[in-house]
């Protein structure tokens, strides 16, 4: 779907955008729904700070509360949730999704974005945010992409910023976190004109295998 980037030409939104299940690949990572399928590999890939910025009301550690996390997953409303498969193994190394989704709007966040320790510096987190990001401007049409996070990660802010997503603000007292922490939101995005010059990045970034 082609959307105008040119501000002086109304949009015609004929129908609402539409996210159907779908799997994503390229050669260094596929993106795939997840199922129970995926229990055993996510409980091998799951280390303590995976969740640390996240409002998990549980812990999931043992391959009981992942399969529970699994279970929740599938069961989210206005979200498409994703195992990330590393290639090179062909095993589940973390999850990703899209979420918060406005059809009518066209827009949608990334997020609930993690991966294992030993995925991190190496293709697999910009080839999945390559995937997701050229599959939701170039193929469902979206003219906006979020990106959110606790204003406290900084690790998570700066990769968000690498992107080349415009930082917006934040969300004051936007999440009660399970300590009882007021967190606040740090708002991120990524609009069709960009689109252009953060996949050329993420596509350098991916040939020199660099996180």
């Amino acid at each position: 779907m082609s959307i105008p980037t040119d501000p002086t030409i109304p949009f015609q939104r004929m129908n609402p955008m539409r996210i159907e299940p779908i799997t994503l690949s390229n050669d260094a990572v596929t993106l795939e729904p997840i199922s129970l399928r995926h229990c055993n590999d996510i409980t091998q890939a799951i280390d303590p700070d995976v969740f640390m910025y996240m409002p998990m009301r549980s812990a999931v550690v043992t391959n009981n509360q992942v399969r529970r996390y699994i279970e929740f997953q599938l069961q989210r409303d206005n979200a498409l949730v994703f195992a990330v498969i590393d290639n090179a193994t062909g095993r589940a190394v973390g999850s990703t999704s899209y979420m918060n989704i406005r059809h009518e709007h066209y827009g949608l966040e990334i997020g609930s974005t993690w991966i294992s320790k030993s995925s991190r510096g190496t293709k697999i987190n910009p080839s999945m945010k390559y995937l997701m990001l050229k599959h939701a401007i170039e193929d469902l049409g979206a003219i906006r992409v979020e990106l959110r996070t606790d204003a406290r990660n900084e690790r998570s802010r700066a990769a968000i910023l690498k992107l080349g997503a415009s930082y917006e603000g934040l969300m004051r007292n936007h999440i009660i976190m399970p300590d009882g922490h007021f967190r606040e939101t740090a708002v991120y995005s990524i609009i069709p004109e960009q689109w252009d010059g953060i996949s050329a990045r993420l596509l350098q970034r991916i040939n020199k295998a660099a996180d």
